[in-house]
């Protein structure tokens, strides 16, 4: 038998009956960064999950890529896996996998701002179906992002659609091809897609 000495938990602050943190985004400001994971507040909840498989990794560099000449003609940034975005309004946080923007895009601290992005993209993988196909969707029409790019290999078959027209908070239209076809990335951006440059 071996005798261990159990310390008593550490005092907590005096809070006055108060909770640490009033909201979910201050919570989401304090946390330390967390290697190895995506820490996201959408729709008022902090979701925290495991970065994607290296193929989810490639398929955002080859995007980046694919958008190359676009970046160099017009002085656009764009970036797989990061900058995130704050979503003006509720100031939900979001990772996306690829995002396209401003070298001026205004900013909330580190994020930028969601009135400024010009695309936001999302590779959808197993853990993140509903997230990417569903909330996301909302979120970034929320946040006036013009264009939303869902890249989707693991539906059957493969398709990428664009989501654009915002109206009233919500994309109006939705455009989709089969992965491997060329798709158009409408207004501000204005760019033929070729979608066969993201592995399937």
């Amino acid at each position: 038998m071996v005798a261990m000495a159990i310390e008593p938990p550490a005092a907590q602050p005096e809070t006055a009956g108060e909770p640490m943190f009033q909201t979910t985004r201050e919570l989401f400001d304090a946390l330390p960064p967390l290697p190895g994971f995506r820490v996201e507040l959408i729709e008022g909840n902090l979701l925290v999950s495991p970065l994607g498989s290296p193929e989810h990794s490639w398929r955002a560099a080859d995007l980046h890529d694919a958008l190359f000449p676009l970046r160099k003609e017009r002085g656009w940034s764009g970036s797989p896996q990061g900058p995130g975005i704050c979503i003006e309004g509720p100031r939900d946080s979001a990772s996306p996998d690829y995002v396209l923007s401003p070298p001026d895009c205004n900013r909330w601290g580190n994020e930028l701002l969601s009135s400024g992005v010009i695309m936001a993209a999302e590779i959808v993988s197993p853990s993140s179906i509903h997230t990417d196909r569903v909330a996301k969707l909302h979120l970034y029409a929320l946040g006036k992002i013009p264009v939303y790019l869902l890249i989707d290999p693991i539906a059957q078959p493969p398709v990428v659609t664009v989501y654009s027209n915002l109206q009233d908070g919500e994309y109006r239209t939705a455009t989709s091809v089969a992965m491997g076809k060329v798709i158009c990335l409408p207004s501000p951006i204005d760019f033929e897609l070729d979608t066969s440059m993201i592995r399937a």
